[in-house]
């Protein structure tokens, strides 16, 4: 009878993760359609470089000052299941809003509502997967990063089979809204895992002042150790040659290289393809080496290839190497929210409270991108994400000398 109830439990649990993980996929496949469908999206608003920064700026920077910093206190003295399922509901709103904009204001507000309900959502459901496995942090992130590939390189293949239709990229949002409609009827169904001592379900969690005050206090204190930082602030330049770089392909081939929005929309499937590759290289790879220092080479072998793709002409080179570039740059993202999450102690709803800390730089970086490439030109404003392997060269901690053995010591 017990082993049957621990089958049944643990059946449960997995069903509960394969959920959690197709909400990273779900938000990659919708938050990412812009970058594909952005040349189109630009043209039909008349929007310049600067306004498509502001767009890609505005929301996070409002999401990281005044939302997602109390949704990631009450993630950890409250309930999970709550924040997570409003999340869901504001995403799924941000969604139709985005396909229904008829205007540059409508879908700058829409942005502005999807981006802290992404936060509720998606964030506090990565936090919940570390939660049921401390001790492997890499390897969920890991996993959770390929479920994102997943959905980032169906996304750029939906959303350039629904340009290509005559449902528009508007359609794809549709498409999206309706997804996520159905993840949410299922986690609603699904009983959350107990985190942080207790179930997030009905639960005798209460929400009082001085527990928000508690909480609050213990983000101060994390923010004040090294470590933590040294992983907040790689996280957010590594950024610069993951989503950010994303963000600016199409755009790049299409204004730098001379190629049709078709072909750029060919070079983002083939970022995401060969980056799926990556992504499931890193899984038995995280088994055997150590992360940081696959980090370490990973930074070096970027900086040589990125220099490459910006240098070299013509359409085939630079396809061949943004493939590459995506292969390696394949467990960035896991490894340093992986060890994020190690140093943080069990406080994960907190993650994303330090990081919409340090994200207050980083809502910056599109901005800043769009305003040099409206003053210099995008082929020089794409130098950026060099930034990013220079900071983890710098950044990341060095290996420790192994500790000689007692035998060893009296041999000396």
């Amino acid at each position: 009878m017990i082993q049957r109830l621990s089958l049944r439990r643990l059946r449960g649990l997995s069903v509960f993760v394969l959920v959690l993980l197709a909400i990273e996929f779900l938000d990659e496949f919708v938050t990412m359609a812009d970058v594909v469908a952005l040349p189109v999206i630009r043209d039909e608003f008349g929007l310049s470089y600067a306004q498509i920064g502001l767009l890609l700026t505005l929301p996070a920077l409002l999401a990281n000052l005044f939302f997602e910093p109390i949704i990631g206190v009450l993630a950890d003295i409250w309930k999970r299941r709550v924040l997570i399922l409003g999340g869901g509901v504001g995403f799924l709103l941000g969604a139709v809003l985005i396909a229904s904009g008829q205007s540059y204001a409508a879908l700058l507000v829409a942005y502005i509502l999807l981006y802290p309900s992404s936060g509720a959502f998606v964030a506090l459901s990565q936090a919940t997967l570390m939660d049921i496995d401390p001790a492997r942090h890499e390897q969920n992130m890991a996993r959770w990063t390929l479920a994102g590939s997943f959905g980032v390189l169906a996304s750029a293949l939906v959303v350039g089979a629904f340009m290509a239709s005559e449902y528009g990229w508007r359609g794809f949002y549709w498409l999206g809204a309706a997804l996520t409609l159905v993840v949410l009827v299922v986690l609603w169904r699904l009983p959350f895992p107990k985190t942080n001592g207790a179930s997030d379900d009905d639960d005798e969690l209460s929400l009082t002042p001085r527990a928000f005050f508690e909480g609050l206090r213990g983000i101060v204190g994390a923010f004040r150790r090294r470590e933590v930082v040294r992983w907040l602030v790689l996280l957010e330049f590594s950024d610069l040659m993951l989503d950010m770089l994303y963000s600016y392909l199409a755009l790049y081939f299409v204004d730098v290289v001379g190629v049709g929005e078709g072909e750029a929309a060919i070079a983002a499937a083939v970022w995401t393809g060969v980056g799926l590759l990556g992504d499931i290289a890193i899984l038995p790879l995280l088994e055997r080496v150590r992360g940081v220092t696959y980090l370490r080479y990973s930074a070096a072998i970027e900086f040589v290839l990125y220099s490459a793709f910006l240098l070299v002409p013509g359409l085939l080179p630079k396809l061949v190497l943004i493939g590459i570039i995506g292969f390696f740059n394949a467990g960035w993202y896991s490894i340093l929210q992986g060890n994020l999450y190690t140093a943080m102690h069990g406080q994960s709803g907190a993650v994303l409270v330090l990081g919409n800390i340090m994200g207050l730089v980083h809502g910056f970086f599109p901005l800043a991108i769009g305003l040099a490439a409206e003053r210099f030109g995008l082929a020089n404003a794409m130098v950026f994400p060099l930034i990013a392997c220079i900071a983890l060269l710098i950044g990341l901690p060095k290996p420790h000398p192994p500790t000689p053995s007692p035998s060893t010591e009296r041999g000396r």
